[in-house]
């Protein structure tokens, strides 16, 4: 069925319509250059600033210039290479921390934004003045910070449909930011999204331009400050619009994929962020990772060059995403003039390939690979960003405004603006004979593993980088669903029981259902269908059991996209989309029940900003498609006033082409259920950010094809540690012990005596079970990666695959270092791919 779009948000669909020439992809692209407006940017030239930029640049040396070029991650630096080199800015990814402190205070976060600064302005050994500044991905609120306010991610902002609270999040955004000493923020996030299978579905406002377009500018506008206002001043900070261009629309949701739109659509679909957030005054764009027609955008001069600064008239600079550069033809991490000479201005350069960066730029330089001019031009607007942010008037950053104000880190005024933002998110889908709003006074059921679960209603980039590894307690401040359903039922008399499987002793008169996806981050979340938990239906068994019982359910889903829930849809009388609320979750019980007296508390106002799907096949329909029919369309909501059933909804699924049935364990990120910890003599820990140690054993993330898709483990002394990656609760894996079934792993493993170390399925303490690396692996490749694959059989120890509690294990008593991606477990091994037979 097809759910009409209601009459108060067709104007917004006219306005749409109006702006797009063309929405269909196309494969050849228009005559260049045709397509793109110039833009009367905000920020005049300003003689000043720019007799200022240039009186800095003629005093610098080349190595000081191509320092300012340089962005390096917390991790890989210290005050002392600050201090020797003097970057232009540094970054703390998703999940570093002060000190490697995940509960890192703001006064600690300050302290370390103060000695970076007087590093560098610290001449004696560079001779260079020049303040650096700190760039962090804060997303949906200070997201890196313990305690921050966390609003919405933005899908539920883009359903909200409310430009002045977006501004009004901005600008909390950057006073809790400006608290911690950071001057800078990668966002906002101006992808319009065309597949919803997409990992960073939900960093995207919309699929339709006009909402992007309108949010672009609030939100650049909230982080900075009004041009000619008060803009950059104490309480504002740098913004960056992201990802420079058409990354929400790569073949297939690909994250970091292709797109190969033309350049006609690249400009009315993708481009229209930019046209908005720059027009309002932003200082800085991101390259995207993706390509246009095969060219990685990080090396595409015609985009960051002729487009961008030329036809539109950017005169701030462009930054590298996470060692983009590197993915470009012909380049490394460790070396690449082709993103320079394309229009890069500055390189984000995580890992320890920051140096020999520097030092290989220097010599193309010297070289004449790449011009001295083009060097003076990306340093000109890394400077003149500076200037404009008022880096060298400023105080440091211990002694700014809002310096180390912790009072502000999650203040209870930012904390309701992000309550009003839930509720205004808060999408009724479904509600039939009128279940909702719910009577506070009932005796209520409370299920489903998100109803006390601030991380999972969080999502990615929520603490650390995936936003997974956290508990309630990382959350201080900040509230479940369970927190507000019993904060409205105790005061009207009413009972609840939370009972995340189900369970009661009292017959419950509703349940209430808080169920959906797993933090996920970028291309972790990567789909290749649009079919809720197509694997195993937890959540659905849960559902049909409550309807069994006769009980009437309301459905609370939590999700960065939509998604094909057609058999959930059917099992609830009523159904919300409720995004991923962030830190306040207590906000959607406002909107469930009524006043004790009876009455409406808070409607809901929520519409859909991306349609939703009736086909599991439906994962890139958009609205102004052609044939275009969705389950529930673009601008679609209900509110407490409708009187709209929906029908019992067709759940038939076309058979899938048959193919190899895979397991994923550790593909980019340990995947559900599984976590990683690691064992030394009798101690225990699970890696809950960025880097784990034992007295024995450490692991951190590290690059292999892209961000932090391997784990690298050092075993430092002469006695047993061990990697396991393991769940509490046993998993049913019996699918995998059926022939040509492997275990598969690409490894990477530093010297000989690592080949001794010992892996395997259910191993035990020290794996002394397991299979010796040197049996299954070429030995004769030191500090190379390989792959291998060996057979499920070899595991035969493993008598219980229906119940199997670590699905790869790694034990070592050695001094060595292994370095693990991409495990997992094939049903139908791959022909191409050898099998090694069990030792």
């Amino acid at each position: 069925m097809k759910m009409t779009t209601p009459l108060h948000y067709i104007s917004v669909l006219l306005m749409s319509l109006s702006t797009l020439s063309c929405t269909q992809h196309e494969s050849q692209t228009t005559t260049r250059s045709s397509v793109w407006p110039t833009l009367h940017y905000k920020l005049d030239t300003n003689s000043d600033v720019e007799q200022q930029v240039e009186s800095i640049l003629a005093q610098m040396t080349l190595e000081q210039k191509i320092a300012q070029m340089i962005q390096p991650e917390i991790r890989d630096i210290t005050v002392e290479d600050m201090r020797r080199y003097g970057f232009g800015s540094y970054l703390n990814g998703g999940g570093a921390f002060p000190n490697n402190n995940k509960h890192a205070s703001a006064a600690d976060w300050v302290n370390l934004a103060e000695q970076m600064y007087q590093a560098s302005i610290d001449d004696s050994l560079d001779g260079s003045k020049i303040p650096t500044m700190w760039g962090t991905d804060a997303v949906h609120g200070h997201n890196n910070v313990i305690g921050a306010t966390l609003f919405p991610h933005n899908i539920g902002l883009g359903a909200a449909n409310n430009p002045d609270l977006i501004e009004k999040i901005a600008q909390i955004t950057a006073k809790e930011v400006m608290a911690t000493g950071i001057d800078w923020v990668f966002a906002p996030t101006v992808a319009v999204v065309r597949d919803d299978r997409w990992g960073r579905t939900y960093e995207g406002y919309s699929e339709d331009p006009v909402i992007v377009g309108q949010y672009a500018s609030a939100i650049v506008t909230g982080l900075q400050g009004k041009p000619h206002s008060n803009f950059l001043g104490d309480e504002q900070v740098i913004s960056t619009v992201k990802h420079f261009l058409g990354d929400g629309g790569t073949v297939g949701g690909d994250d970091q994929g292709n797109n190969i739109d033309s350049e006609q659509t690249l400009f009315d679909i993708h481009a229209q962020g930019y046209v908005h957030g720059l027009s309002a005054g932003a200082q800085t764009v991101m390259a995207s990772f993706n390509s246009w027609h095969g060219d990685k955008i990080h090396g595409n001069k015609y985009l960051l060059t002729d487009v961008l600064k030329q036809k539109m008239g950017f005169d701030g600079f462009v930054v590298g995403d996470w060692n983009g550069h590197g993915q470009v033809q012909g380049c490394s991490n460790e070396s690449c003039s082709k993103s320079i000479n394309a229009g890069l201005d500055m390189f984000m350069v995580p890992t320890k390939a920051w140096k020999p960066l520097l030092q290989n730029t220097l010599a193309q330089v010297q070289q004449g690979e790449i011009a001295l001019s083009r060097i003076d031009d990306a340093v000109s607007r890394i400077l003149r960003v500076k200037v404009r942010a008022g880096l060298f008037t400023k105080p440091s950053p211990a002694k700014r405004v809002l310096a180390g104000k912790q009072h502000l880190i999650g203040h209870t005024e930012h904390r309701k603006v992000a309550k009003q933002a839930v509720r205004e998110s808060l999408v009724l889908l479904k509600n039939n004979q009128q279940t909702l709003p719910l009577k506070p006074s009932s005796n209520i059921l409370l299920a489903g593993d998100g109803a006390d679960n601030i991380s999972k209603q969080s999502g990615g980039w929520s603490i650390t980088w995936q936003g997974t590894g956290n508990t309630n307690k990382d959350f201080p401040g900040g509230s479940s669903v369970y927190d507000g359903v019993l904060q409205h039922v105790s005061a009207a008399g009413g009972k609840v029981t939370l009972s995340p499987n189900g369970e009661f002793s009292t017959r419950p008169d509703v349940v209430i259902m808080v169920f959906g996806e797993n933090p996920y981050a970028e291309g972790n979340g990567d789909l290749n269908s649009v079919e809720y938990q197509k694997a195993n239906k937890r959540d659905l068994a849960l559902l049909k059991k409550f309807k069994l019982q006769g009980l009437p359910v309301v459905s609370v889903f939590l999700s960065g996209r939509p998604l094909w829930v057609n058999p959930e849809l059917n099992h609830s009388d009523a159904f919300v989309a409720a995004w991923l609320p962030g830190s306040e979750g207590s906000a959607i019980a406002d909107v469930l029940f009524k006043t004790k007296t009876g009455t409406v508390n808070y409607d809901f106002t929520g519409k859909l900003s991306f349609s939703w799907p009736a086909q599991v096949t439906d994962h890139h329909l958009n609205v102004h498609d052609a044939h275009y029919s969705p389950l529930f369309a673009f601008g679609y909501g209900l509110t407490y006033r409708d009187n709209v059933q929906v029908p019992h909804l067709d759940t038939t699924i076309a058979e899938p082409t048959a193919g190899p049935k895979i397991h994923p364990i550790l593909q980019g990120t340990v995947k559900s259920p599984w976590t990683l910890n690691i064992v030394s003599q009798v101690q225990r820990k699970q890696m809950s950010s960025n880097a784990v140690a034992l007295d024995a054993i450490q692991v951190r993330t590290i690059d292999k094809n892209v961000q932090e898709d391997a784990r690298q483990i050092t075993f430092s002394q002469a006695q047993p540690a061990k990697v396991a990656i393991s769940h509490v609760f046993p998993e049913d894996l019996r699918d995998f012990t059926a022939p040509n079934s492997a275990l598969m792993f690409d490894i990477k493993v530093s010297n000989k005596a690592g080949f001794t170390a010992k892996f395997g399925i259910n191993c035990d303490e020290n794996c002394s079970r397991g299979i010796p690396l040197a049996n299954v692996v070429n030995t004769e490749l030191i500090e190379q990666w390989q792959s291998t694959a060996i057979s499920t059989k070899c595991f035969s120890h493993v008598t219980a695959f229906a119940s199997v509690f670590s699905p790869f294990a790694i034990a070592a008593e050695v001094d060595t270092t292994i370095s693990l991606a991409n495990i997992r477990l094939v049903h139908t091994r791959p022909k191409a791919h050898p099998m090694h037979h069990c030792p």
